[in-house]
């Protein structure tokens, strides 16, 4: 895909100064990794982002079949429109425009999360900001018709987010997960931007080739 030359100047750099990884990234997993930097100026996230077996591969299935995009909440949704509707057909949804009034001790963010799985199941589900939702997406899976394609999961901050992204890990969701307190709405955009570029421009067999 080309870039502007500020963004490959940019990736550029972040190739020279982002050291060494023994652990060595798959080529589609160093292009995700490398977006987040880019996004957020912040190399630590090298060490934050991980991967479920085939997530990646599993996610830009799901792009390319047309599958919705669900949000937590609108800035995550605004910072993915552009790159999606220029590439994409997918259709876009913030949860929260789907939000009815909360029940007692619930969140708009869950409970438009809820309206949202049940209304586009097969979903990719982006949670940059809401613990919430992303609890709520855990709670609701043996109740739902379909379970998300994909979950993104980068909530951020300090009360309930270590929790919501432990119980996304105890299911078998393909997921993409920001370990730690770290996350928020330009690091789940950013992930899920280059999931697009890979979904229209990544050839099958780099799927698993190694990042230099």
């Amino acid at each position: 895909m080309d870039l502007d030359p500020i963004t490959a100047a940019s990736f550029a750099t972040i190739d020279r100064e982002i050291g060494p990884h023994p652990w060595g990234w798959c080529y589609p997993e160093y292009v995700i990794i490398r977006r987040v930097i880019h996004a957020t100026g912040d190399f630590s996230f090298k060490h934050l982002i991980h991967f479920s077996p085939h997530a990646i591969e599993l996610g830009i299935r799901a792009l390319r079949r047309g599958a919705p995009v669900v949000t937590d909440v609108g800035l995550v949704a605004q910072a993915i429109k552009a790159h999606l509707t220029t590439h994409l057909p997918n259709p876009l949804m913030n949860a929260l425009e789907l939000a009815t009034t909360p029940a007692d001790g619930e969140t708009r963010a869950a409970t438009g999360m809820e309206q949202a799985l049940r209304q586009y199941p097969q979903a990719v589900v982006v949670i940059g900001n809401a613990p919430t939702a992303l609890i709520k997406l855990c709670q609701l899976l043996p109740d739902l018709p379909a379970p998300p394609a994909l979950v993104v999961g980068a909530p951020v901050g300090f009360v309930r987010v270590l929790e919501a992204k432990a119980m996304l890990n105890q299911t078998t969701l393909p997921r993409i997960w920001v370990a730690g307190r770290r996350g928020g709405s330009p690091v789940a955009a950013a992930i899920t931007n280059a999931l697009i570029d890979l979904a229209v421009s990544e050839p099958p067999h780099q799927a698993t080739r190694r990042a230099d």
